[in-house]
């Protein structure tokens, strides 16, 4: 089992080859990557940069007569990510590491994406103190801020460099004694936000009663991503998306949206699934002063201090709708599209802020005309609110119902 440490060795070679021979005095060998693109590598690497820009489709030669350091940096990404996933498929590896400012986290970040959920990666990045979403994603990746500079080795970035080292050796070291309690499980990913948790939380409990292993992610974006790169790693065996809404964010432009793939893994892998259209009345922002001036005149709803909702509109419901149809109808796996006629959150409801019949049947509509007739989905109205106990007991028993179909055949 081998570390992988990823870098620039053409400027950050001294402080990767301090990292390495820590990582060394753990018992723990290295595999060292080189996303250099300018000057000499201090040391030799296990995987030259010709190898890592040959896999992002160009040549390190190309590269550096091109004199371009953003596409260097970008090719660099794309080769080292497409390098480690390769590795992974031929070698066991036991964790990543890597060390840089902007360049070096772009890179080592993108390596990390590449590989499951629960392999130790640390990012011992310049940006750890920010916005760390871009680099995180939907992963599991632990972002240590050194405090100075990458540049040099001095009394603080060797402590910095040797946090970052003992860290990923320490989560090797104790992988094995992590509790493995529900193991022998099926896991179900289960998509949740605050305005329909009852029916999450009621159809959770009714998957664990029947021997269900169930993950629920908070659909903020970050959730949905986290959730679909399981799929991807093949680490889940049904998925009851009940809360679509970061399709709102990202059709209309809120801030939760969890890019232009989501819904689209469980389709690819095949994998059944009970989705609904759970808070698809609205699009999140955050204080009410960050609204952009466009929606100044819409329907807004101040949930805290740091989170405006404005309600969906008919044309956007359809055009939501529209989106579902076109990932769902490539279906091969069975699959139920669940609707609640009365209302698709807490706070779509007579009486409440969001009730708005005609957006809600506006997206209705589009999902029963587009998909009907299919092979693969079968789309069941209920006239019922989302969060009503029987709306939940229904999707719960549907996905188990999907999921012993698969396991039969």
């Amino acid at each position: 089992m081998r570390v992988v440490l990823v870098g620039t060795l053409d400027t950050k070679g001294n402080e990767l080859a301090y990292v390495r021979d820590l990582l060394a005095a753990q018992g723990l060998e290295t595999l060292v990557i080189d996303a250099g693109s300018v000057g000499a590598p201090v040391f030799a690497p296990d995987i030259d940069r010709d190898e890592v820009f040959r896999a992002a489709g160009t040549t390190a030669e190309a590269v550096r007569e091109r004199g371009d350091r953003g596409q260097a940096v970008t090719d660099a990404a794309k080769g080292v990510a497409a390098v480690v996933s390769r590795l992974s498929e031929r070698i066991p590896i036991g964790g990543i590491i890597g060390i840089g400012g902007s360049a070096g986290t772009v890179i080592g970040t993108a390596a990390m994406r590449a590989l499951p959920f629960g392999l130790p990666k640390v990012m011992v990045s310049t940006l750890a103190s920010g916005q760390t979403r871009p680099y995180v994603g939907g992963s599991d990746i632990l972002m240590l801020h050194p405090v100075a500079d990458v540049a040099g080795l001095n009394r603080l970035t060797r402590v910095a460099l040797a946090n970052g080292a003992h860290a990923l050796a320490g989560m090797i070291k104790f992988a094995q004694s992590v509790d493995g309690a529900g193991a022998d499980r099926p896991l179900v990913g289960a998509t949740m936000f605050g305005v329909t948790t009852p029916c999450v939380d009621r159809a959770r409990r009714a998957l664990e009663a029947e021997g269900v292993e169930v993950v629920v992610f908070h659909a903020t974006g970050v959730g949905g991503q986290a959730m679909e790169g399981l799929i991807r790693d093949r680490q889940l065996a049904g998925v009851l998306d009940l809360t679509t809404t970061e399709l709102a964010d990202e059709l209309v432009g809120g801030i939760l949206t969890a890019g232009p793939e989501r819904l689209e893994a469980a389709v690819r892998k095949g994998l059944p699934q009970v989705v609904s259209v759970g808070a698809l009345d609205m699009v999140n922002f955050g204080p009410k002063e960050t609204v952009p001036e466009r929606f100044a005149a819409r329907r807004l709803h101040v949930h805290n201090p740091s989170v405006t909702l404005m309600r969906t509109t008919p044309a956007e419901n359809a055009a939501i709708g529209a989106r579902m149809v076109e990932v769902l109808r490539h279906a091969c796996a069975p699959t139920v599209l669940m609707i609640p006629g009365r209302g698709v959150s807490a706070l779509d409801a007579p009486g409440k802020p969001f009730h708005d019949p005609d957006a809600d049947h506006a997206l209705f509509r589009t999902l029963v005309e587009g998909l009907s007739g299919h092979s693969h989905v079968r789309v069941e109205f209920r006239d019922e609110h989302i969060n009503d106990p029987a709306f939940a007991d229904a999707a719960a028993e549907r996905l188990l119902q999907l999921m012993s179909r698969v396991k039969a055949v």
